[in-house]
């Protein structure tokens, strides 16, 4: 992917997201969540379990009220733009929340109420992470104990949120509700996770090949890929060799492995997983084949 040169237009298009993004956020929340007595993780989560026990109407008001900390410690713990940036989103998804006010939900079937919230609140927040914010401030929490005890964001967030299940079945004496919620919770993510890393499953692979200089021509001139050539030395031999660097679709991994082997039988692959792979405007014509999906990386 690009980026967009234009500080205005990407300041436009992050503004554009972040709109979009808390409005799918509160529909979700609005029609399928909170009518179904189901609830998110952190922040959200707390002010659905708070509406829920004295007035769905006042829910905009208690995520405002619950965020301002969380603007506070990105103030001063984080960035002064992403600040800004939080407390946008924050305001937006509390104007959304308001003018979406709660109704009959959409549906009562617990799958569809699950999966359908789950992937419209998932898709909302990773539109605004994409962005470059949050609806969320459990993430600033996660990052600044990560920084200070070690534990990854992943494993605090984690942790908080079935703090937070857990309670909640509890307060009202409904596992069931606590169950789903769990579950929206990691649809939720999952889908997230999908919008903020894209859906390409990229894989970067790693040649070491006696026969360097016919191998990055083949991927070049007949895979249509870009590489990048870095140079190594062996642990055991001592001996210089050119390592190859390719980013590559996971469906083409298995024709560039067949045609690595044919051309040296001897050579070594190694494959990771990336999660995203972009490319400068000013890049050289042949990443223009990044339409075709075909990825490389550059110099």
């Amino acid at each position: 992917m690009s980026y967009v040169r234009s500080p205005l237009l990407g300041m436009l298009w992050s503004g554009g997201m972040v709109v979009l993004g808390s409005i799918l956020a509160a529909v979700s929340i609005q029609y399928f969540l909170l009518p179904n007595q189901i609830i998110d993780g952190g922040v959200i989560g707390v002010s659905l379990m708070i509406a829920r026990y004295l007035g769905d109407a006042h829910l905009p008001f208690f995520l405002v009220v619950l965020t301002i900390p969380f603007l506070a410690l990105s103030y001063f713990f984080i960035r002064r733009n992403f600040f800004l940036y939080f407390l946008f989103s924050s305001l937006c998804f509390a104007s959304a929340l308001s003018f979406f006010s709660p109704c009959c939900p959409v549906t009562q079937d617990p799958m569809e109420v699950v999966v359908v919230g789950g992937l419209l609140l998932g898709l909302g927040a990773g539109m605004v992470i994409r962005a470059g914010s949050c609806l969320d401030g459990t993430e600033i929490l996660a990052i600044l104990v990560h920084k200070k005890h070690g534990f990854t964001i992943g494993q605090v967030v984690l942790f908080i949120n079935l703090i937070i299940f857990a309670f909640y079945g509890w307060l009202f004496d409904d596992a069931h509700a606590a169950i789903k919620s769990l579950i929206t919770f990691f649809i939720v993510h999952k889908t997230m996770d999908s919008i903020i890393v894209g859906l390409e499953d990229l894989k970067l692979a790693m040649i070491m090949t006696e026969h360097s200089e016919k191998v990055s021509r083949h991927i070049t001139e007949h895979m249509g890929l870009g590489l990048t050539i870095m140079y190594g030395r062996g642990g055991f031999s001592g001996n210089d060799k050119e390592i190859l660097c390719v980013v590559i679709e996971r469906i083409d991994l298995a024709g560039l492995k067949n045609c690595i082997f044919q051309m040296d039988p001897r050579a070594f692959v190694s494959v990771a997983n990336i999660h995203e792979a972009v490319y400068s405007p000013e890049a050289p014509a042949t990443t223009k084949r990044i339409k075709k999906k075909r990825w490389g990386i550059f110099w």
